[in-house]
């Protein structure tokens, strides 16, 4: 048989079980927690117990200075990267009149506050202003935007926006009625625009990028080498022409100072628009070539005195 102290400890347990669950009902947040007006403390039980710059809440429809008995429409709103629905709760400390809309209700333990009737977001609040001028009202707004689950927990986002509507004929409104009306919000906007990357994408991109690193690695190494070789190539056939060839052929004056000349300019050109794609930095491949066909113009220059002071030989003789 169960003591009475048993009784107890267990009639504690189930009590504490479905405190956490009424505490993020979709029907509305409770007005009180743990002896705390939640309107003021915030839904603790949500996002790790701390309000959040994640989720912006904003009230549009406000006006700078209220008129005595005036009735203004109210629109609130709830922004999050991830979360689009929500919940909400409004209260102007009883200084005028809150009437809910769609998707709105009362708070039952304190009628002059406002809160969701379920999930959703851009409600539709009336308020009536004072009928005379009772100085300053204070509003003190509370936004959640949940992610669906069931229960409450860290992926759901919560922010309070504290606000004040300024006396009759305090302020200056334009002329517009529009613009006499203020949107507030609170919360930071950047975080609404960071999205999550998808894996498969990021990890395609990565192998894009080293696909891409091979191939312009692969070419730069290709063309440079081959272009170490064939400088390699002429500089090891002059030598051996040197030795074993007994030297380049002569070339007479009448046709080397004409050739000299040409291969002259082409090299200016080609040494010209090489230093200018260096100094442009075209792509590696471009600089390469005109540099590589720069050397071989300089090369022929070269070649071009070499044989015209060659010492001429006759090699037709008998």
């Amino acid at each position: 048989m169960i003591s009475r102290r048993g009784r107890l400890l267990i009639v504690s347990l189930m009590a504490m079980l479905f405190v956490a669950p009424a505490l993020g009902v979709s029907t509305g947040p409770p007005w009180e927690n743990g002896g705390n007006l939640v309107i003021e403390t915030g839904c603790t039980c949500h996002g790790g117990g701390s309000a959040s710059n994640n989720v912006v809440v904003s009230i549009s429809g406000v006006p700078r200075s209220y008129d005595a008995g005036q009735n203004y429409n109210f629109t609130i709103s709830l922004q999050d990267a991830t979360n689009s629905e929500g919940g909400f709760m409004l209260w102007d400390y009883n200084s005028g009149n809150l009437t809910p809309g769609d998707g709105s209700q009362s708070v039952s333990e304190e009628p002059g506050a406002v809160s969701q009737s379920s999930p959703g977001n851009d409600w539709i609040v009336s308020w009536t202003a004072p009928a005379e001028d009772i100085g300053v009202v204070s509003f003190q707004l509370l936004g959640n935007a949940v992610n669906g689950v069931d229960f409450a927990d860290d992926g759901d986002h919560w922010n309070i926006l504290s606000f004040s509507i300024s006396p009759p004929n305090t302020t200056t409104n334009d002329d517009a009625e529009g613009l006499a009306l203020r949107t507030i919000s609170v919360g930071d906007y950047d975080s609404l625009f960071v999205a999550e990357e998808d894996p498969a994408a990021i990890e395609a991109e990565r192998q894009q990028h080293i696909a891409d690193q091979y191939f312009d690695n692969g070419n730069l190494f290709y063309w440079t080498t081959l272009s170490v070789l064939l400088v390699a190539a002429v500089f090891q056939g002059e030598f051996y022409e040197k030795k074993f060839g007994g030297g380049p052929p002569h070339l007479d004056m009448s046709l080397a100072i004409p050739q000299g000349i040409r291969r002259g300019i082409v090299s200016a050109l080609l040494a010209t628009l090489f230093v200018w794609a260096i100094k442009n930095g075209l792509a590696y491949y471009y600089s390469l070539t005109v540099g590589m066909l720069a050397l071989w113009a300089i090369f022929g220059v070269y070649r071009t005195i070499v044989q015209a002071r060659a010492e001429k030989k006759y090699t037709d003789l008998l």
